[in-house]
């Protein structure tokens, strides 16, 4: 720009979004990354959370829907804080993220309001510690830059098993990676206060490099126009600066402007159609606006808009989303602490929305990529075709997009069955989706055959399921209890926390000695903040569980290898109780877990650290079997329900069935998760089939279905649901087959109806939390209400209360019994025989009992409601009518209009004057 022509873009000037335009539901958080923490494609914005520890990334579109309003949906990412992401040029629904778990992911992301897909399409490892950064290539499909502590890496992501190239070790910490819009070059900038510029396919040291940024605090390297380089960072002094640098003559600066003082760093956004740079501090409540030139004055500055709220972070929005038809030419979005706020950058023209102005809208880069990674690998240097941005030149983008076509801009959805990652040539590399909201083969490990064709349909619109849609509804804050107090958030993985049972709740507390604080559930409410009455453990509580057949009985097994029976007086605890009724002693290391037999009384199974699982009859305090086999710890235990045989999951990756009475030994043996980091066990489907939650051998959580019959050979289905560190703790109602899961930490409670067949699982409608929760336990069937379809009633534990969570069917005629969604249930919470029968052979089952009651009426009994018509018969308006009807309906419909004419008119009943007096 010469000094003394006028820049058109000279007047550009920012416009805040109203407030009601802003994208609130938002927690940004203050983790410590290298990334801008918000990216935006052209139809989607992915933003870092602080939810499960920065794992999770938020997601919303671009354009409100047709309320006016965004949706916010949150993405289980990584096990770890998210890092960086950013979206491909080329498809606006494909997001990479990385992670200090030391990976790389690719997500195929679906609109907002759709169900997110639990698993990503490709998984990259370079095994070299935390990763920091990623940028897609600008002209190549697929091909990706990383930045691990303190090397850049080049990723063809359809070759998984190692990167293109790994480039120069730099001498510090890698603070910014930029790729030359041409695709040529790679730009990075480091704690060590080198500049480089690398030609990766060339050579893997740099073409120019230079220690030229004058402070080793956190700086940020990117390509302006031509060769020129932008940096911002901090001067000797710690003023923060951006500079302008000759990517050719890395030594000295061409142009730098000191900003304000502050200790955040800036965030560098450029658009090269119309040389704006934007400027936007960490923890700032502004944004400069420069423009960029090849010579003097180089950077001048256009505006600085003030905003409301600290910036958390900053993104721009693709040219091909702005609304050029009222001059916006840059569009960003401040990511603050609880909502992003766009602001829009217009250039003041006359006939602003009526009007497409040429001369601010040159042709800009399209989404079609020039090629792919390997042909960039080959020295190709094809660039990518640019189009018009005039609303009647654009391209139509493809409704969906198959295998060898050009790629779309529309994010896709999550049931497509064509890669995100594929070009012509690359085609055939893709990894396939294992989304459990995909195809119903895909979703239960197992791939369609020819022969399932007839289905096809059926698969489009997914296996029918009267519980697709259950809701999930926290109950009113009448039933909560708060204001808990010292809550112990630190107990093993096996452990569900805390447990409850009809008549109360047992929560252990970080109190020395193990103390365990009892609540009635018949007293909701604040509690005081004075100390209450507890049960004295006198030793830390690693698992407890309530007697299923006596509310007042509490198992609590303890870190000193023992186990206590303490008597909870009828009304609840009313001072502390010190002393157990029972002590049983045998294991010789901490125990696990412990259950209770369903059908027996008295009988009582525990796990411990010797390897042992051992089985007690509390009526005469013995232990009556000690189970071996196990080669590791065992994660968790289930009786099934005819109480005959104990199931076990143990971290050595087995899954075993024993037959106590029968054998010590294993009856049945095969291969669980392959994770070892925790792992569930319960029976489903009248015990026909073993239900295991777990972890893959990339620390995905799953879920795996087992034959009980036929355990040794493998999972018969198998589901992924997302990636998070605990465990998922899975719940079944036996009478739906409704399984609910959900892990301590997490906000999301995940339902599946499982059916014994093909595709085994069914996924329902899922519940979210509003903060992470500590545990969810639940009650018996009788604790629902039947009149508001309510099919399982759970406690959530958080911080500092208990929530009741009801699990509702949407139902239309909610006067009636829903007899097809409530079956008999059994009376589990009366012994069907005593510990001593059992012991020696006998076998019982419970009672079933109706949950109707008496004044409800099933509704496969209502009667049938006669069809009511809406619209008159077809017949009525295809009468022919006679001319002199058609005349009679004219009049009458004028008459009625004009009103009845043998009303007298006002002027009717005016008062007239005499005939003399108009004589003079």
């Amino acid at each position: 720009m010469n000094r003394f022509k006028t820049s058109k873009f000279k007047n550009t000037t920012p416009r805040i979004a109203k407030k009601d335009e802003w994208i609130s539901d938002v927690s940004a958080g203050s983790f410590s990354s290298q990334g801008n923490r918000i990216k935006a494609s052209s139809k989607l914005v992915a933003f870092n959370t602080d939810q499960a520890g920065g794992g999770l990334v938020g997601l919303t579109s671009v354009t409100p829907g047709s309320n006016g309003q965004r949706t916010v949906a949150q993405i289980s990412c990584h096990a770890d804080l998210v890092t960086d992401m950013d979206f491909s040029p080329f498809d606006a629904g494909l997001l990479a993220t990385c992670s200090a778990d030391e990976m790389v992911k690719l997500w195929h992301l679906c609109d907002p309001e759709q169900e997110q897909p639990s698993s990503p399409e490709v998984i990259l490892r370079p095994g070299q510690g935390r990763l920091e950064l990623l940028h897609f290539h600008p002209t190549s499909s697929g091909l990706l830059a990383v930045g691990a502590a303190r090397s850049p890496l080049i990723w063809d992501t359809s070759r998984q098993d190692a990167p293109l190239a790994a480039l120069e070790q730099h001498g510090d910490q890698l603070h910014s990676l930029s790729w030359k819009q041409d695709g040529s070059l790679l730009a990075s900038s480091s704690k060590d206060k080198m500049l480089r510029v690398f030609d990766p396919r060339a050579q893997l040291t740099p073409v120019q490099s230079a220690k030229s940024l004058q402070n080793n605090k956190d700086s940020r390297i990117l390509w302006a126009k031509d060769d020129l380089l932008v940096t911002t960072g901090f001067d000797m002094m710690r003023g923060r600066e951006v500079r302008l640098w000759d990517s050719r003559k890395l030594s000295s600066s061409v142009n730098s402007v000191s900003l304000s003082s502050s200790s955040g760093i800036v965030i560098p956004l450029f658009d090269e159609d119309t040389g704006l740079l934007l400027l936007s501090g960490m923890g700032d409540s502004g944004i400069d606006c420069f423009e960029v030139s090849s010579s003097e004055p180089f950077l001048s500055q256009v505006s600085h808009c003030l905003t409301d709220n600290s910036t958390r972070g900053v993104a721009m929005v693709p040219k091909t989303a702005l609304d050029v038809m009222s001059c916006e030419v840059m569009r960003v979005l401040q990511l603050t602490n609880s909502c992003i706020v766009p602001i829009s950058y217009q250039v003041p023209r006359k006939h602003s929305g009526q009007e497409f102005h040429e001369d601010l809208y040159p042709d800009t880069v399209g989404t079609t990529p020039a090629m792919s990674a390997e042909e960039w690998w080959q020295g190709g240097n094809q660039q990518v075709e640019k189009v018009s941005l005039h609303p009647d030149k654009r391209p139509k983008p493809a409704a969906k997009q198959t295998p060898g076509k050009k790629e779309s801009d529309q994010p896709r959805g999550c049931s497509t069955s064509s890669s995100p990652l594929t070009t012509p040539s690359s085609s055939s590399s893709a990894a396939p989706s294992r989304s459990p909201s995909s195809t119903s083969g895909l979703s239960s490990g197992f791939v369609p055959s020819p022969s399932q064709s007839s289905k096809n349909i059926q698969s489009l619109l997914g296996t029918a399921s009267k519980f697709r849609h259950i809701q999930g509804v926290v109950m009113h804050r009448d039933t909560h209890i708060t204001n808990i107090r010292n809550l112990n958030l630190t107990t093993p993985g096996e452990c569900d926390g805390f447990c409850v049972n009809s008549q109360r709740v047992a929560v252990p507390l970080a109190i020395s000695g193990g103390q365990i604080a009892v609540f009635e559930r018949s007293e909701p409410g604040r509690l005081p903040d004075t100390a209450l009455p507890t049960i004295q453990n006198s030793v830390n509580v690693a698992d407890m569980c309530w007697d299923p057949f006596d509310p007042h009985t509490l198992a609590v097994a303890g870190e000193d290898a023992k186990i206590r029976v303490w008597r909870v007086p009828k009304g609840g605890l009313k001072e502390t109780i010190t002393d157990p009724e029972l002590i049983v002693q045998g294991h010789t290391e901490k125990i696990y877990s412990i259950k209770y037999h369903p059908l027996a009384s008295g009988l009582l199974v525990s796990s411990s650290y010797d390897l042992t699982v051992r089985l007690w009859n509390l009526e005469t305090g013995e232990q009556v079997r000690l189970l071996t086999g196990h080669q590791d710890q065992v994660f968790g235990m289930a009786w099934s329900p005819d109480g005959k045989l104990l199931a076990t999951v143990c971290k050595d990756g087995k899954v075993r069935i024993y037959d106590p009475r029968k054998s010590t030994a294993p009856v049945q043996e095969g291969a669980g998760p392959e994770g070892h980091r925790g792992a569930r066990v319960v029976w489903v489907c009248e015990g026909k089939y073993l239900l295991v939650s777990g972890f893959d051998s990339r620390s995905e959580r799953g879920v795996y279905l087992f034959s009980a019959e036929a355990l040794s050979s493998g999972p018969i289905a198998s589901t992924f649901v997302n990636v998070s560190p605990s465990t998922l703790i899975p719940f079944y109602d036996p009478d739906t087959r409704v399984v609910i899961l959900t892990g301590k930490g997490d906000t999301r409670v995940y339902v599946y109806e499982l059916v014994p067949e093909d595709p085994y699982f069914i996924e329902c409608s899922s519940f979210n939390s509003s903060e992470p929760h500590k545990g969810l336990v639940f009650l018996p069937k009788t604790e629902c209400n039947v009149r508001d379809v309510e099919i399982a009633v759970g406690l959530m534990l958080t911080k500092t209360s208990i929530e009741p969570v009801a699990f509702r069917v949407p139902r239309v005629k909610k006067e009636f019994f829903q007899d097809d969604v409530y079956t008999d249930t059994a009376v589990w919470w009366e012994p069907a025989l005593a510990a001593s029968a059992w012991l020696s052979g006998s076998n019982g089952q419970h009672r079933k009992i109706s949950l109707k009651p008496k004044d409800m009426t099933p509704v496969s009994e209502a009667p049938k409601e006669a069809p009511v018509r809406k619209y008159l018969p077809s017949s009525v308006y295809l009468e022919e009518k006679t001319d002199e009807q058609k005349k009679d309906e004219l009049l009458s419909a004028m008459v009625a209009k004009l009103g009845n004419m043998d009303d007298p008119l006002p002027q009717e009943s005016f008062e007239g004057v005499d005939e003399d007096e108009w004589d003079d």
